[in-house]
């Protein structure tokens, strides 16, 4: 490593590999105080996403603890929980997040350290030394269907996943990587961070996301890696959208430099995927991953990118479909997705039980539905959730919606089923209009009718008074204008 390269910039500075290494070490010394191994305790930590938590996150490797990290979006009830559950000893917090996180540490027994003092400690030379099988970190699921639960790795497993996006999306010490995603997940820590820093990459860090700034950088044309969320790209598209001409040609010729840009954690509506490509030149890299395994598919780096598609095995991956029975299903047929590899997660954080449940003959079972096509998987979504069972079909939340978003007069959808005595579940719809559009709801059945016959979505509709937006599952604006269900 290159202690003169710059590592991180965030704050409107840039610092070298050689400063991240000494404030990493500052950290661990202030962790340690008189211990020689922190021995896999857990260090929760509150940092605003920067070059303090990059030296944070660093430093409690260093210390041989376990690091947790805390989103900084969450209420104190929820902050609790993680803390709590994960049995966390110590706490850390940024000066913004202190009067938060102090009184939980109190409250839970927990030792509590602010940044400034860990980064004013004198750094210690001799460290522990940090075997490949101890737990590196825990990282809390979002808990849509129960309570989050702490997905652990080892330093060996979240050294595979890196490998493995290393090889696949060819990170390089020229690259430099902007990053707008919150650092609780492992999209923005892994697939990001740590990928960037692996190889000696420059990580431009922003404190939260905002349009008009990323579009600045992206514009610049100094950016080479970019990964976010279908959200975002939504987002930069109507900040584009709202631009002045010069701005926009601005944007879009500093965008279309960048060598990669990736797209993951959530289906990626084909529409947007087109209007990117329309504006800066980039057919955004779907990929498909879960805190509990990193990134399992991928489109590749080079060659035909399939629009709906999440690509192909990762390296040191395998992945197999099945059905409820764990038969492995031929090409063409919907199966649940099932891994493993070295980059399988170690366990669900004090829940034996669940992490025996997730397993089945050594896969992992994802809970997540897709199709084998031409070679390439496509996602049709969380069995649980996006599988819609109806008129004795299993239908796919995902594709209707996909179907829906073609309607001129329709900005954003959601779907989900509805229980019902005669069809098991109903197909229900909330959708969104775009400004000033109109349409009616007798208008949408008939259109959608034939347009969703392939996806053996039944044809006889029936009309729905009104739908409670906590059911549509999914977080919408609020006028939503018009409902269906077959």
């Amino acid at each position: 490593m290159n202690e003169d390269r710059v590592a991180i910039i965030s704050g409107g500075r840039s610092h070298t590999y050689g400063d991240l290494d000494r404030a990493s070490r500052q950290v661990a010394s202030a962790l340690l105080q008189s211990a020689d191994d922190l021995h896999e305790a857990r260090v929760a930590f509150l940092v605003t996403p920067g070059f303090a938590y990059a030296a944070v996150q660093r430093g409690i490797w260093h210390a041989g603890g376990v690091a947790v990290p805390l989103a900084v979006s969450h209420p104190p009830p929820e902050l609790d929980y993680a803390i709590r559950d994960a049995g966390a000893a110590c706490l850390i917090a940024d000066d913004a997040f202190a009067a938060t996180l102090v009184p939980l540490g109190a409250a839970a027994g927990a030792r509590c350290l602010r940044v400034g003092e860990a980064l004013d400690a004198p750094p210690r030379r001799e460290l522990p030394h940090l075997g490949p099988t101890r737990r590196a970190m825990i990282v809390y699921t979002s808990g849509t269907t129960a309570r989050p639960k702490g997905v652990v790795t080892t330093h060996a497993i979240l050294g595979a996943e890196v490998s493995a996006m290393i090889e696949a999306w060819d990170w390089r010490p020229s690259d430099h990587l902007l990053l707008t995603l919150p650092l609780h997940h492992a999209h923005g820590i892994v697939n990001g961070l740590l990928s960037a820093c692996a190889v000696s990459a420059t990580c431009e860090i922003l404190p939260a996301f905002d349009a008009a700034t990323v579009w600045a950088r992206l514009g610049s044309g100094e950016i080479t890696v970019f990964t976010a969320v279908p959200t975002i790209y939504h987002r930069l598209l109507a900040a584009w959208d709202a631009a002045e001409p010069d701005v926009r040609r601005a944007w879009s010729d500093g965008a279309r430099r960048t060598r990669l840009m990736m797209c993951g954690s959530a289906a990626l509506p084909v529409q947007t995927l087109a209007r990117w490509r329309e504006i800066t030149g980039q057919t955004l890299l779907e990929r498909y991953g879960m805190t509990e395994t990193g990134m399992i598919l991928s489109n590749p780096l080079r060659g035909k990118r399939r629009a709906g598609s999440v690509g192909t095995p990762m390296p040191d991956v395998e992945v197999r479909l099945v059905d409820e029975s764990g038969r492995l299903v031929p090409e063409g047929t919907p199966g649940e997705i099932e891994v493993r590899g070295p980059l399988v997660f170690l366990e669900y954080w004090g829940r034996p039980a669940d992490t025996q449940a997730a397993f089945r003959d050594g896969w992992f079972r994802t809970g997540d539905t897709a199709v084998l096509e031409h070679g390439m998987y496509r996602l049709l979504g969380r069995t649980s959730i996006d599988i819609i069972k109806t008129g004795g079909y299993k239908v796919s939340a995902l594709e209707i919606e996909e179907v829906l978003r073609l309607h001129p007069a329709i900005e954003e959808c959601a779907v989900v089923g509805v229980a019902d005595e005669e069809w098991g579940e109903r197909v229900v719809a909330a959708i969104e209009l775009r400004p000033r559009a109109a349409l009616s709801l007798d208008e949408l059945q008939q259109w959608a009718r034939d347009r969703l016959a392939p996806y053996k979505v039944p044809r006889a509709m029936r009309t729905v008074s009104a739908l409670p937006r906590n059911a549509v599952g999914k977080v919408l604006k609020p006028d939503v204008a018009a409902l269906f269900a077959a």
